[in-house]
C-alpha cells in the first residue's frame, strides 16, 4: 500500500473514511444515512483486513510480525510497526468491536452525526496504532492521541455532566503519561533509540529501573485505571454516548494492560519485582472496595463501570505474578472484558434509548415484555460474574491460579471478588428484570429490534463459544507469553548472579 506494508493499511484505513465523510455536506436525511452506512461500512473493512492479518500470522513464533521500519523525517526516530502474540488479539478485539458501537449509534446519536462518525473513526486509528507500534515515541502519539476523540466524544454527546466528566478523563489520563514521556527522553539518552524490539533487550541500571518503573506506572494505573486512580472512569461511563462507553470499557482500558506486558514487566524487569507486592495489595483494593462500591450505586452505567474497576484488578494482579497461568489468564480476561463490559453496556443503550433514565429504581419487570432482552442481559450479567461456560470465568479461573502460585494469600482475597461481584450483578439484574410490572411508563416498552439482536447475535455467540473452547485465544498468546516470562526469569538470574559476584 503505497510502499507500505500491511499494518500501516490497517492503522490508517479509517482515517480514509473518515476523509469521506469530510465530503458529506448537509444535514438531510439522505446525507445522514450515507455517512453512517459509510462509517459502518469503513469498520467492517478494517475488520476484515485484520482478519486476513490474523490468517497470515505465525502463532508458533514469539518474534514480531509484518515488521515495517522507515525513517521519520530524518530525526532519527523510527515508524516501526510490528503486531506479536500480544499485540494481535487486542488489535482483532479493537476492529471486533467499533462496527458494534457504529451500529448501536444509527438511531441514538442525532445532532451532529457526521462528526461524531468520524471521531469514532479517528479513535479506531489510534486505538489500533497503539498495539501495533514498535517506537516508543510513535506508541506515544498513538496512545495520546486518543485522548482527543474520546475527550469530545464524551464532552460534546454525552450527558448533563459531560463537560465535567470529560475534563476529568482528559486530565487524569494526561497527567499520568506526562511522566511517560520524561521516561521515554531518559530511556532515548540512556539507549540512543527508541525502538522498542532494542529496548526489550537492553539492560538498565537497577536505580534507573525503578524511576523508569514508576513513570510509566503512573501512566498505565490511570489508564487501566486502578485504585484508587480510578474515579474519573465512573463519570466518564455515566456521562459518554453508548458507543462511547463501549469503547472506553472494551478497549480503552486494556491499552493500560498492554503497557505494563509490553514495557513494565520486560523491561524493567527488576522493578516489577520489587514492586509486586505494591500491585497485589492496590488489585486486591480494586476488587474488593470497587465491588462494595457497585453494590450501592443506584445508576446501571456506574455500577458496570465499578465493576469494570474490579475486573481490572484480576488483570493487573495475574500479570505480576509472572507465571504462566497469571499472565495467560490476565490476557484473555483483557479479552473476554472487552466482550463482556462491551456489551453490557449496550445492554444499557437499549433501555436508555426507550427510557431515557439509567436509574435502576425506575425499572423492574422487564422479562413480562422484553424477554428476548431479559435473556441477553442475563448471559452477559452470568459472564460478568464468571459462571463457567462463558469467557468471564477462565480468565478469573487463570488469574486466581496464577495467584495462588505466587501469593495464597492474595488469591485468597482476591477470591472473595467473585462473591462480592455475584451479590451486585445479581441484584442489578433482579431489579430491573424481574418482579412485577407496576411502572405504567414501561408497560409500552418494546423487544430488541432486529438491528439490536444483530448487534448482540456475535457478542452471544463468542462470550459462550470461547468460555467452552478457550484455546484459540490462549494458543495464540501462548508462545509470546512463555518468551516473556523467559526473558523475565533470565534477566533477574542475571542480577542475581552480578550481585554473589559482587
Amino acid at each position: 500500500m503505497f510502499g507500505f506494508g500491511i499494518l500501516t493499511g490497517l492503522t490508517f484505513l479509517p482515517l480514509v473514511g473518515a476523509a469521506f465523510l469530510l465530503t458529506q455536506k448537509g444535514e438531510d436525511e439522505a446525507t445522514l444515512r450515507n455517512i453512517r452506512w459509510a462509517t459502518l461500512l469503513t469498520t467492517l473493512v478494517t475488520f476484515a483486513l485484520s482478519l486476513y492479518v490474523w490468517a497470515c500470522f505465525d502463532t508458533s513464533s514469539a518474534a514480531f510480525q509484518f515488521v515495517e521500519e522507515r525513517n521519520w523525517f530524518g530525526s532519527g526516530l523510527t515508524y516501526k510497526l510490528g503486531v506479536d502474540g500480544i499485540s494481535m488479539p487486542l488489535v482483532l478485539l479493537t476492529t471486533f468491536i467499533m462496527p458494534f458501537s457504529i451500529l448501536a449509534s444509527f438511531d441514538s446519536v442525532t445532532k451532529r452525526v457526521r462528526e461524531y462518525m468520524i471521531a469514532f473513526l479517528v479513535l479506531e486509528t489510534l486505538m489500533v496504532g497503539v498495539f501495533c507500534a514498535l517506537d516508543l515515541v510513535l506508541f506515544y502519539l498513538f496512545f495520546e492521541g486518543g485522548l482527543i476523540p474520546m475527550f469530545l466524544i464524551i464532552g460534546i454527546w454525552g450527558g448533563k455532566r459531560r463537560v465535567y466528566a470529560s475534563f476529568k478523563f482528559f486530565l487524569y489520563t494526561l497527567a499520568g503519561s506526562l511522566l511517560m514521556l520524561i521516561a521515554i527522553l531518559a530511556m532515548y539518552n540512556h539507549a540512543h533509540t527508541t525502538d522498542i524490539t532494542v529496548l526489550l533487550k537492553t539492560d538498565f541500571p537497577k536505580e534507573m529501573q525503578t524511576w523508569l518503573w514508576l513513570a510509566f506506572f503512573a501512566s498505565f494505573a490511570v489508564k487501566m485505571p486502578m485504585w484508587p486512580v480510578h474515579t474519573w472512569l465512573p463519570d466518564a461511563h455515566v456521562e459518554a454516548p453508548t458507543a462511547g462507553s463501549v469503547i472506553l470499557a472494551s478497549i480503552l482500558l486494556k491499552m493500560g494492560g498492554y503497557g505494563f506486558i509490553r514495557f513494565s514487566l520486560p523491561m524493567f524487569s527488576d522493578a516489577s519485582v520489587y514492586f509486586a507486592p505494591l500491585i497485589y495489595a492496590m488489585s486486591v483494593i480494586a476488587i474488593v472496595y470497587t465491588s462494595l462500591v457497585a453494590l450501592v450505586q443506584e445508576d446501571i452505567k456506574k455500577l458496570i463501570a465499578y465493576s469494570s474497576v474490579a475486573h481490572m484488578g484480576y488483570v493487573t494482579m495475574g500479570l505480576f505474578t509472572m507465571n504462566p497461568q497469571g499472565v495467560q489468564g490476565a490476557m484473555f480476561q483483557m479479552i473476554s472484558h472487552g466482550f463482556v463490559a462491551g456489551a453490557l453496556f449496550l445492554c444499557v443503550g437499549v433501555i436508555y434509548d426507550r427510557m431515557h433514565t439509567r436509574e435502576i429504581a425506575a425499572y423492574g419487570g422487564l422479562v413480562n415484555r422484553m424477554p428476548v432482552y431479559a435473556f441477553v442481559f442475563m448471559l452477559f450479567t452470568m459472564a460478568n460474574v464468571g459462571l463457567p461456560g462463558t469467557t468471564g470465568f477462565i480468565g478469573e479461573f487463570l488469574t486466581l491460579t496464577g495467584a495462588f502460585k505466587a501469593n495464597s494469600w492474595v488469591a485468597l482475597f482476591a477470591t472473595s471478588g467473585v462473591i462480592f461481584s455475584a451479590a451486585y450483578a445479581l441484584y442489578l439484574y433482579r431489579r430491573v428484570i424481574f418482579g412485577a410490572l407496576e411502572k405504567a411508563s414501561l408497560r409500552d416498552i418494546v423487544d430488541l429490534t432486529p438491528r439490536e439482536m444483530l448487534i448482540f447475535a456475535p457478542l452471544v455467540a463468542l462470550t459462550i463459544y470461547y468460555g467452552v473452547l478457550p484455546g484459540q485465544i490462549l494458543t495464540s498468546t501462548q508462545v509470546s507469553v512463555d518468551h516473556l516470562i523467559q526473558s523475565h526469569t533470565a534477566l533477574l538470574d542475571a542480577v542475581k548472579l552480578a550481585a554473589a559476584a559482587h
